[in-house]
């Protein structure tokens, strides 16, 4: 079909996140008593100071052995803030609910009416020609792996994810998973249990809008007795009013805070199922981003050149009428989950 000269890209035009995570509080207790409501006490911070060593690369040219001894005898001291177990649990309980809202693909706001009615059209038929099983059966396989826990996964001797649907405050049907017997490298389409079928099931529901969903979701983890766990490092912007080089997040106030993950991070985890860009056989699935990008690795794996990003996606499907590749329409439909602002104010 032959590109509508007419119809461009709306100057503001944003979606709304289709998965609304809350932030994960944590508990400590012991792994027999996972079924035990009472038995489980909220992780506190506090703070550590602690003498380190000069441990940093040197510049070059600095061989000078008088001069790296002065430095090494200079103590590196340090206030830092740590989370740990006590010595009578041997388990981290990580705690947080998951709203999964309808309207995938229909903006928040958008101020062409043209090219609204062109995107819900295109949308429309990618919802009747595929539904969103692949996106929900994705979503599903990263509650039950666990890949939310990030770090607190690392090492552990076993970990059970148990996700809950709830209705008027209460669990109408509970999943359990192992997760450690979830892979965190792909994801396999064939190789899907009867619970994580029926998990994902109630997410695609959720995203269609055909019924409301809201899970609870409990991850228990065997670390052993007084172990570190760890919650979300802060972004402190004025670094100058912190004497701590180190500032863990929580919930609450005073004595009553509790350890905790940014809903932010916990999102970024459920959405780590983009396994649709150029390397992804070698990398591994990665968070769904406009251009791909990865912070910790600085890449942007979907680069605007190879017409693989986002955009290049979006405007060639609703504006030139080009239908990408299953993959590809995958992964904007994806991104739209997501949310953002997406407009062209060129």
């Amino acid at each position: 079909m032959a590109e509508d000269k007419t119809l461009k890209t709306a100057s503001v035009l944003s979606f709304e996140r289709k998965l609304d995570p809350s932030d994960a509080l944590f508990f400590a207790g012991r792994w027999e008593q996972k079924d035990q409501a009472d038995a489980w006490q909220p992780v506190r911070i506090r703070e550590k100071s602690v003498r380190g060593t000069i441990s940093n690369r040197l510049k070059k040219g600095e061989t000078d052995p008088a001069k790296l001894n002065a430095a090494i005898e200079k103590p590196n001291l340090q206030t830092v803030d740590v989370a740990s177990l006590p010595f009578d649990a041997d388990t981290l309980k990580v705690e947080f609910t998951l709203r999964v809202l309808a309207g995938v693909g229909e903006p928040a706001a958008c101020n062409s009416t043209e090219y609204r009615a062109k995107l819900i059209a295109t949308v429309g038929k990618y919802l009747a020609a595929q539904g969103l099983g692949t996106l929900g059966q994705r979503y599903a396989a990263n509650l039950a792996n666990g890949r939310f826990l990030w770090r607190n996964r690392l090492g552990a001797e076993a970990v059970t994810v148990q996700v809950a649907e709830m209705a008027k405050g209460q669990a109408a049907q509970t999943w359990s998973f192992d997760a450690l017997a979830q892979s965190l490298s792909g994801f396999d389409d064939k190789a899907v249990s009867k619970d994580l079928k029926a998990l994902s099931d109630l997410i695609t529901a959720g995203l269609s809008g055909t019924r409301h969903v809201l899970l609870r979701v409990s991850a228990f983890v065997r670390l052993g007795e007084g172990q570190e766990v760890f919650p979300s490092q802060e972004l402190l912007l004025d670094k100058g009013k912190s004497e701590k080089s180190r500032t863990l997040y929580s919930v609450g106030l005073g004595e009553q805070a509790v350890a905790g993950i940014h809903s932010q991070k916990i999102g970024n985890a459920l959405r780590s199922i983009d396994t649709w860009y150029p390397d992804a056989a070698t990398n591994g699935p990665i968070a769904v981003e406009p251009y791909g990008s990865v912070t910790t690795q600085g890449v942007a794996y979907r680069q605007p050149k190879a017409k693989k990003d986002f955009y290049s996606l979006l405007d060639g499907w609703v504006l030139k009428d080009n239908e990408p590749s299953l993959e590809d329409q995958h992964f904007i439909m994806a991104v739209l989950v997501r949310g953002g602002v997406f407009g062209d104010a060129g």
